[in-house]
């Protein structure tokens, strides 16, 4: 590994066209997620947390700089490298948890593996909806799920394969308070029960409190971290980057 990180970026920066005005999102990150981290990522609206979380993995190309993986160099890879790369290293968790309706529970956790053509056990498959607190609900298609069950599928989902990182962005976004701590612990205890490193980008501040640090961005760059966090610590670090508060403006 590249410093012991599993992901590393060094030197990164990313520009977006906007008709003919150059928007920089990323402005030379250095950044790197240790294995059985949890880190969140924080930032103004605009700020690149977004982008940072696509362009770490490998969603997004970089203009300059470089990304990797456990060494390996994202920056550098094919399309077709990098979906064969994401799919058995990386593992998703998105807001609108992204399952698939005709399928059940224990189907849609079952996809990644059958996308990779691996062999299905399905006793891994029964145990993954086990930790997640859905052992009972695995033949339980979306529809008949609550949002945290759902978004519980998701994380079991993106688990499946072992990944070495999962992204997680805004998982608790759609969830009621009671539903998203839930959640979030669950993720805590993946870093803490399996070793995973999970990077998630949110913008509320208790759910940041999760995280074992919290990277604070602001105009593309990182302005500063607190370890070990609590929620209001991290709200007094946002305000002072929100625009109008003497912090920096977004992008």
């Amino acid at each position: 590994m590249d410093g012991g990180d599993v992901v590393r970026l060094d030197g990164v920066r990313k520009t977006y066209r906007r008709g003919a005005q150059a928007v920089p999102a990323l402005d030379g990150v250095d950044l790197g997620f240790a294995p059985g981290s949890f880190t969140a990522i924080m930032g103004p609206s605009g700020s690149g947390k977004s982008t940072l979380l696509q362009c770490a993995a490998g969603l997004d190309r970089v203009d300059e700089g470089r990304v990797l993986l456990d060494g390996a160099p994202l920056h550098e890879l094919s399309e077709r490298a990098l979906t064969e790369l994401r799919r058995e290293h990386m593992g998703f968790v998105f807001q609108s948890f992204n399952l698939i309706p005709a399928l059940t529970a224990r189907q849609n956790v079952e996809l990644p593996l059958r996308l990779a053509g691996t062999a299905v056990d399905p006793a891994v498959i029964d145990r993954g909806l086990a930790e997640v607190g859905l052992a009972e609900r695995g033949d339980h298609r979306p529809a008949e799920l609550s949002g945290g069950q759902q978004q519980r599928v998701a994380i079991a989902r993106a688990l499946a394969t072992r990944p070495k990182v999962v992204f997680a962005d805004e998982p608790t976004g759609a969830l009621d308070s009671a539903t998203a701590r839930e959640v979030l612990a669950l993720l805590r205890g993946v870093v803490e029960q399996h070793g995973q490193t999970v990077v998630m980008v949110t913008h509320d501040p208790v759910a940041a409190s999760y995280a074992h640090r919290v990277v604070f961005l602001a105009d593309g760059r990182v302005t500063g971290e607190l370890v070990e966090p609590t929620a209001e610590g991290v709200a007094l670090r946002m305000a002072a980057l929100e625009p109008g508060r003497g912090g920096a403006q977004p992008c």
